[in-house]
């Protein structure tokens, strides 16, 4: 009874791969000048902060929820739920922080509130950004 167990990976694989084949495709020099629409909020400086969003430093790979900054109860709950940021869940976030948060504590999205209200809706913007901060680390 192992081929249901094999044949649903396989079938997940399928799934995930795409989406992770367009982030590899990111360009971290496009996603830095990108990234100027996240300064407002956001830092990539070791040892800055911003009090209306978390240093982005080394993010990815990061528990959710764990930098130096006063997160929502969502945001916390999410980390607390296992939620590191790939750059797949980054992705999803930064398209819609509310809907992410929403399917990742099962609940409706009318219940998340979350600091993050700026969406970024252009999938290469998405994956520049991405890219750009996969390749900073702390």
């Amino acid at each position: 009874m192992r081929f249901p167990t094999v044949a649903a990976a396989i079938i997940a694989g399928a799934i995930i791969l795409p989406a992770g084949t367009a982030l590899a495709d990111g360009d971290a020099a496009a996603g830095e000048k990108v990234f100027k629409k996240c300064m407002s909020c956001h830092t990539v400086e070791a040892g800055k902060t911003k009090a209306t969003g978390p240093n982005l430093l080394g993010v990815v790979g990061r528990k959710a929820g764990t930098a130096d900054y006063k997160y929502s109860d969502a945001l916390i709950q999410a980390g607390e739920g296992g939620l590191v940021w790939t750059p797949e869940a980054l992705d999803d976030y930064i398209e819609d922080p509310k809907e992410f948060l929403a399917a990742q504590l099962g609940i409706d999205k009318s219940k998340v509130k979350n600091k993050m209200a700026f969406k970024l809706k252009k999938d290469d913007q998405r994956a520049d950004v991405i890219a750009y901060l996969s390749s900073l680390s702390n």
